[in-house]
């Protein structure tokens, strides 16, 4: 029976399919870079012009700006301000990524254990990850309030309890960014637990290992580099972070929760003077970029005892 299906006159049966030009194979590699490269430009482009005007003094004031060297860094580091947004940024990323960490890994355990309210539980966890954090923010600033707030009104603390207070103001941004925040560490710990293997922790087992022994000294060790990665993420955020505590104090009472970021705001954006604005996000890429390269060394040390190789 003849096939109904013809072959292409030019193309006989057997034959080898048509040679690709040499000219695009060569062009090939350099076309599906071009998205790579875009995106590379669009980061490093305003970079360093960022930080070309930390060495001027360019302001709105100032619309012809000069360059003044290094003055820039001496005044910002020469600044209490400066200081206090570094110590209220590092106890702001310090504390939220610690407790996010420890309750992150308690839920992960929960959840590890099959169950019908556990795998309700897992599913619900994710809520709070899919709020903006703005959103999230304006929420607990609602609930925060003195007058019609339900957090007073539900744990009987009246209407005198200010939550953003100036010695509570702090503790309350890292509440809320504990709470927005920690399903993401959980569900980071509880996909490192499921992919761990059985096999130690059956032999542990029929030993008569106790659960807190094969946590310590199976579990705690394997799952190690999936808890740093998490941490890495959060820290990394924690030092950069702005909305939250925007929305929450726009960095007050005073100065209570002033970050390196909102200083950087209230430079740039409030008082127009954008050279000092570009010092402080400068000083602050250099401290995430050496704890960033800090916390990596770590991780790539903690992956290889993972895997039994030396350190």
């Amino acid at each position: 029976m003849t096939s109904t299906l013809q072959r292409p006159a030019d193309q006989k049966a057997g034959a080898p399919p048509p040679t690709i030009p040499r000219w695009r194979r060569r062009l090939r590699p350099y076309l599906l870079s071009v998205p790579a490269v875009l995106i590379v430009v669009g980061i490093l482009y305003p970079f360093f012009i960022g930080v070309y005007y930390t060495i001027l003094n360019y302001a709105a004031v100032n619309p012809n700006p000069s360059l003044v060297g290094f003055d820039n860094f001496t005044s910002v580091l020469g600044s209490s301000d400066f200081w206090h947004s570094v110590r209220v940024t590092l106890t702001y990323a310090v504390v939220a990524t610690g407790a996010e960490t420890v309750l992150g890994i308690g839920i992960a355990l929960l959840l590890n254990r099959s169950s019908f309210v556990g795998r309700i539980f897992e599913k619900v966890l994710i809520l709070p990850l899919m709020i903006a954090p703005v959103i999230a923010a304006v929420i607990w600033k609602l609930m925060f309030n003195p007058q019609f707030g339900v957090l007073n009104h539900v744990l009987g603390l009246g209407s005198t309890f200010d939550w953003l207070s100036r010695g509570r103001a702090l503790w309350s941004s890292i509440l809320v960014d504990v709470w927005i925040y920690t399903p993401f560490v959980a569900i980071l710990v509880l996909a490192g637990i499921r992919s761990l293997p059985r096999e130690p922790f059956e032999a542990s087992e029929v030993d008569g290992a106790s659960w807190l022994y094969m946590f310590r000294r199976l579990m705690l060790p394997m799952m190690w580099p999936y808890i740093l990665v998490a941490v890495i993420f959060r820290l990394m955020d924690c030092l950069k972070i702005f909305d939250v505590i925007y929305v929450l104090t726009a960095g007050g009472p005073g100065n209570t929760t002033t970050t390196l970021q909102v200083g950087a705001y209230e430079d740039s954006i409030i008082n127009l003077n954008y050279s000092r604005g570009s010092t402080y996000m400068f000083l602050l890429w250099i401290i995430v970029f050496a704890v960033a390269r800090y916390l990596v060394s770590v991780l790539g040390k903690a992956q290889r005892r993972a895997a039994g190789a030396g350190v």
